[in-house]
């Protein structure tokens, strides 16, 4: 009975581990890290060679971390900016992450929808907005006529937070130039913004997504001004269904934009 017990809280603690992001071991054997380090012997110096009188230099300074602010400007397709992201070391959600969500839906979408961050479902299967809340989101599209070949959706981060926790503005901040080159790459008619960090981190504003939501905002990208509208992001109504009719009210707005362009052309 002890060792079926010991079984089941083991397996339940990897379960945990998995949740939280921890996917292998970082060693064969446990170490303290508490323990004080034993001192190395110092190296052997290599004789001193004498060198030739040189103009003196300037202190060299620590290396300070490469900054992303217009990486990407010289990349022209989805698919290279992807390829880019895939390569980035500078955001800490890659190291605890299993995939990389990078978009999913059409490259030629008039409509570019974006969230805050994977979740589980999407770390396993590398794409947004699958889970629920993606089932969701896809029902409440169809709604209005939408499938997922008219539409091009993605995060504010590619990967997934430990735990599902909320991304840092560091995290957020490192991925900001690669999701403003997703943008201008995909150039839409009109930006949907999932959720009120969506929406601040988007349209760097404070204010709380029922203050946003319901009026067209717009966005600079490239030159012009994209038209975007914020709603309730679908995790939000999975857990509050009554809130359903403001998301509709938004869809029905959406829809209505998409008509009188079509109109107009």
């Amino acid at each position: 009975m002890r060792a079926a017990a010991e079984e089941k809280a083991a397996l339940a603690l990897l379960d945990w581990y998995g949740a939280m992001g921890v996917d292998e071991a970082v060693g064969e054997v446990p170490f303290d890290s508490f323990a004080v380090p034993q001192a190395k012997p110092a190296p052997r110096r290599a004789p001193e060679v004498k060198m030739a009188a040189s103009p003196p230099r300037a202190a060299s300074r620590p290396a300070r971390p490469i900054s992303t602010r217009g990486i990407g400007a010289e990349i022209s397709t989805l698919t290279e900016l992807e390829a880019l992201v895939a390569g980035f070391e500078g955001c800490s959600l890659r190291r605890t992450a299993k995939s990389l969500c990078f978009a999913r839906g059409s490259a030629s979408a008039r409509i570019m929808l974006i969230g805050e961050a994977p979740g589980r479902d999407e770390d396993l299967q590398g794409k947004p907005f699958v889970g629920r809340a993606g089932q969701l989101l896809d029902r409440m599209l169809a709604a209005i006529g939408l499938a997922e070949e008219h539409v091009y959706i993605t995060n504010t981060v590619y990967w997934r937070p430990p735990g599902n926790r909320t991304p840092t503005p560091e995290e957020i901040e490192a991925c900001a130039p690669f999701l403003a080159r997703q943008i201008e790459l995909l150039s839409p008619s009109v930006l949907v913004l999932l959720g009120g960090a969506a929406a601040k981190t988007i349209l760097g504003v404070s204010e709380g997504i029922m203050r946003l939501r319901g009026k067209w905002l717009t966005y600079p990208s490239a030159g012009r001004d994209l038209p975007a509208l914020a709603t309730l992001h679908p995790a939000y109504l999975l857990r509050n269904p009554a809130a359903k009719r403001y998301a509709w009210r938004d869809l029905l707005l959406l829809k209505a934009a998409l008509d009188s362009e079509i109109r107009s052309h």
